[in-house]
């Protein structure tokens, strides 16, 4: 699995209590995460940053308001390993983080049991997307957090994702220096959704990825056919 890591502040003593955020969609890229943190209780910086590799899959479903096209999701009950990016948090910011792509506003309303999720591994919150927490595992003693969809790579219909949100993943994993750009780029061509749509050369050349307005708190979307869940956001 990958170690190398970004550095923020100190994360000597500063970091207790905190959690690893996995990002392993359009957050990836550190730039738009700031879109986020500036929304947050907390606004500073991530303490440190690193790539993670998780058991799972990634795909493509929905339909994005933002983006207009498929957003990403993990399965991690699915085979495979899913390349992502984790931030080093307080357990306020990823409470806050977490509300807002639930389409809730951050505050204290929105605070986590995060013990239970570490406990559990797995806590569906409501049938939304990005409404079902994951602990993807530990790292450094801390854990490894994320939110996926209730359901799984093979229970919704795929969805090619837009140019600019690939564009932010494809920028927020090369950031990390971790992987080569080559098989970054293929890593995302050949994932549900985007296989048979996008090719890792036309992912490759996409202009560079710019950070993208955070998705404005708003009340759920009404039920649409799409997914199974009723969503369609």
């Amino acid at each position: 699995m990958p170690s190398k890591s970004g550095t923020g502040r100190d994360v000597g003593a500063e970091n207790a209590g905190h959690v690893w955020y996995v990002s392993y969609g359009s957050n990836t890229h550190a730039a738009r995460l700031n879109r986020y943190l500036a929304a947050c209780r907390d606004t500073r910086p991530p303490l440190a940053s690193a790539p993670v590799e998780l058991s799972g899959v990634l795909y493509f479903a929905t339909e994005s308001l933002l983006w207009t096209g498929g957003r990403a999701f993990y399965d991690p009950g699915a085979p495979g390993q899913v390349r992502a990016r984790a931030y080093l948090l307080s357990p306020q910011q990823f409470c806050d983080v977490a509300a807002q792509e639930m389409y809730r506003r951050p505050g204290p309303g929105t605070d986590l049991d995060l013990k239970r999720v570490v406990r559990e591994e797995r806590v569906e919150l409501g049938p939304g997307r990005y409404e079902t927490l994951v602990c993807a595992g530990m790292r450094e003693g801390r854990p490894l957090l994320t939110f996926t969809a209730p359901w799984g790579v093979h229970d919704v219909p795929w969805n090619r994702p837009a140019a600019a949100y690939l564009a932010h993943l494809y920028a927020g994993l090369t950031e990390t220096g971790a992987w080569p750009p080559a098989d970054l780029a293929a890593y995302l061509a050949g994932a549900p959704g985007a296989a048979g749509h996008w090719s890792a050369r036309e992912i490759a050349a996409l202009p560079a990825a710019p950070p993208g307005p955070a998705d404005p708190p708003r009340p759920a979307d009404p039920p649409g056919p799409a997914d199974p869940a009723g969503w369609t956001a």
